[in-house]
Parts: C-alpha cells; structure tokens; sequence
C-alpha cells in the first residue's frame, strides 16, 4: 500500500506498508547529492518518525532508490512470516 499513514496523531506516512504484518518500507532518495534525508534537520525529523513507527510496533525497511532490488528481496522474508 503506498503512501500509509500509520500514525493516528501526525501525517507522518510511510513510502509503502503492509499494516497487517506491521511493515513499513522508506524509500530515501538524495544520498549522494545531499538530499533532505541527509541534512541535519531533514535527518533528524526522519529519526523522529522512524523511531515514532517502532514504538507503534512497526519494522522499518529503509532504502535508497538504487536499492530496490534488496527491498523486494527483503519484504519476501519479511512478509513470509
């Protein structure tokens, strides 16, 4: 499902989730050109919402756009289960 919003009091959504297996995928491009998710403020908010999505239960895939191969490879086993 892309685009989930998984946390009831902010808009906080995650690039794709499986809210049944409590699974959530980012995809985090600019990590070669300095994007938002490798800045200070952008890096940090992002901490913010990841760790606010491990409390509610959530895994958390995290990966560049050149990592798509390894996230498909990934939610195999992780939605497996």
């Amino acid at each position: 499902m892309p685009e989930y919003r998984f946390h009831s009091a902010r808009k906080w959504r995650a690039d794709y989730a499986w809210p049944l297996q409590r699974v959530l995928v980012e995809i985090d491009g600019g990590a070669w050109s300095g994007g938002r998710h490798t800045r200070g403020a952008g890096f940090i908010a992002d901490m913010e919402k990841l760790n606010a999505a491990a409390l509610l239960g959530y895994a958390v895939l995290r990966y560049t756009p050149q990592q798509l191969g390894q996230a498909i490879a990934d939610l195999r086993i992780a939605l497996a289960g």
